[in-house]
């Protein structure tokens, strides 16, 4: 897919990306395996105070390719296909291999700890389901890239539309193939059964756009003449093709958010919605690990 390049805030917090360089840790800081440290309705505090390109695109290559080798087994249940299992240890058995391929030796202590995110990343294997709390992860996976300066804050763009853009084709296709379910999904309360990101990240594109208006995400013809070059446009047509019925009974509230009057209000609105309905609810935050990169520590006043 070809997106259209725009400059982006940083992971849908309405700030820019700090320089990553004033992030690296020290050589002498020790690594740690990232755990859950969300137990309790009342630990969700410590969350909301927390610190919290190549080489990328063939890692989530490997990951596609591995789809192909993993074929749907025949089961009596038409959702969560068992041969997600296999896919799933496949890469739980190679996740810090395929890290360290995105690391520079000299960093190699970090591998374990960014691994972590990389396999939260990608859905619940017992459950056989993906939802926002998973695409978090590899939000948390980029970040710590950025943390340890593999990427840096000149390639925020390449970031959205080259390595994120990926990682979203390969989780349709996961989503597709093994027939997942959402997780945690609000039904037709929700945004969408999956993602948020590329919603927020979309529509920050599509500011300013000289013809292209809310209005127009829920105009078929416009969807498919523009959703190759437009990231919000290619979300509304995978939510078209995985759904029947009228739009505005499967997808009311982004039925809704075609009548804001511009791009720059939607995505004010969906920074808000995001930070309401995902980073602050509980059930999507106890499943996040916390380490060295992303500690749960307060954030020291200056």
């Amino acid at each position: 897919m070809s997106i259209r390049e725009r400059p982006l805030l940083c992971l849908g917090t309405g700030s820019k990306m700090t320089d990553s360089s004033e992030d690296i840790p020290p050589a002498t800081q020790n690594f740690i395996i990232p755990k859950k440290e969300i137990h309790t309705v009342p630990d969700m505090g410590k969350w909301k105070r927390s610190q919290a390109i190549e080489k990328l695109v063939a890692l989530l290559n490997t990951l596609d390719r591995w789809i192909d080798e993993t074929p749907p087994v025949d089961q009596p249940s038409r959702f969560g296909n068992k041969a997600y299992r296999t896919w799933y240890a496949k890469l739980d058995e190679e996740a810090e291999n395929l890290v360290a391929t995105v690391v520079p030796t000299h960093l190699a202590a970090a591998v374990p700890e960014v691994a972590v995110y990389l396999k939260e990343a990608v859905g619940n294997s017992t459950r056989i389901d993906y939802g926002t709390g998973h695409e978090a992860a590899f939000a948390a996976f980029l970040c710590c890239l950025c943390k340890i300066g593999v990427l840096r804050v000149d390639d925020q763009i390449a970031i959205v539309f080259k390595v994120f853009n990926r990682y979203l084709e390969v989780m349709r296709k996961l989503q597709k193939t093994y027939r997942m379910e959402p997780a945690g999904s609000q039904g037709v309360w929700g945004l969408d059964d999956f993602q948020f990101l590329p919603f927020i990240w979309g529509s920050s594109q599509l500011i300013d756009h000289p013809y292209l208006e809310p209005r127009h995400f829920v105009d078929e013809k416009a969807v498919n003449e523009n959703h190759k070059d437009y990231m919000f446009l290619e979300c509304i047509l995978f939510i078209t093709e995985m759904k029947t019925g009228p739009f505005a009974e499967h997808s009311n509230q982004l039925w809704n958010i075609s009548a804001v009057p511009s791009w720059s209000k939607v995505n004010q609105g969906l920074i808000r919605m995001y930070k309401a309905e995902c980073l602050e609810k509980f059930p999507v935050i106890q499943h996040f690990k916390f380490g060295s990169l992303l500690p749960i520590h307060p954030v020291t006043s200056c």
